[in-house]
């Protein structure tokens, strides 16, 4: 490692440990993990007790691999992402996905004062975040994090977010054609539904990973 990745590793460490402290203040059960191996391991040893293991389509989540190795556990996958599903069974896999056993997900956008923001195009990733599972994990690069409020929160998800992922879904989108966003009105538009954690909710076990890496877009 280069002096200059040296300092700007001990810098991004810094706002991720800032991070996790003010998530805890916000009630969150929130984890410092120095690189997504450290987020694989303890993904699987939270898995050990559940039946059921959802996938929210999340690029971090997704990067880690986890699929086989859950299945070689006996878990059952609930992943709406996989391929060749009808559009009917899609559906039903994300309704079983609000009841299931550990969600993993990412967040779109975290602040530094522990806020998680989340746009979403049929809400069902933001609403199995916060209510339903029995244990939410979510997943949080370190390119997610945003040293200002809400807004900028939601700068970054409209600027960094939201333009590649409807390229990465090859949606009919102003924003998947010329990668900036131009707040459409087109059918296909990804940005609908937007969620504002400021606090853990009452009945929902949310276990927030911090990473210390770049993690999906």
């Amino acid at each position: 490692m280069s002096k200059t990745e040296e300092l700007n590793d001990w810098s991004y460490a810094q706002k991720c440990k800032k991070a996790v402290e003010n998530l805890k203040k916000n009630g969150f059960e929130a984890v410092y993990c120095h690189d997504s191996q450290e987020v694989f391991h303890y993904i699987l040893n939270e898995a050990e007790a559940a039946h059921s293991v959802g996938f929210g389509g999340s690029l971090s989540v997704a990067d880690l691999k986890l699929t086989d190795k859950l299945k070689g556990m006996g878990k059952e996958i609930l992943n709406h992402g996989a391929p060749d599903l009808a559009p009917e069974e899609k559906l039903a896999i994300t309704k079983r996905q609000l009841t299931c056993d550990l969600f993993l997900t990412g967040s779109n956008a975290v602040t530094l004062s522990g806020i998680l923001v989340n746009v979403d195009g049929n809400g069902n990733r933001a609403a199995s975040m916060f209510f339903g599972p029995e244990k939410v994990i979510v997943v949080v690069g370190r390119n997610k994090l945003v040293d200002g409020g809400v807004e900028e929160a939601m700068q970054r998800i409209k600027t960094y977010a939201a333009p590649p992922n409807a390229k990465r879904l090859d949606l009919s989108t102003p924003c998947a054609s010329t990668g900036f966003c131009a707040d459409c009105n087109s059918p296909q538009r990804i940005c609908r539904v937007t969620t504002i954690i400021e606090k853990k909710p009452r009945n929902t076990d949310i276990r927030v990973l911090v990473v210390n890496e770049d993690m999906g877009l």
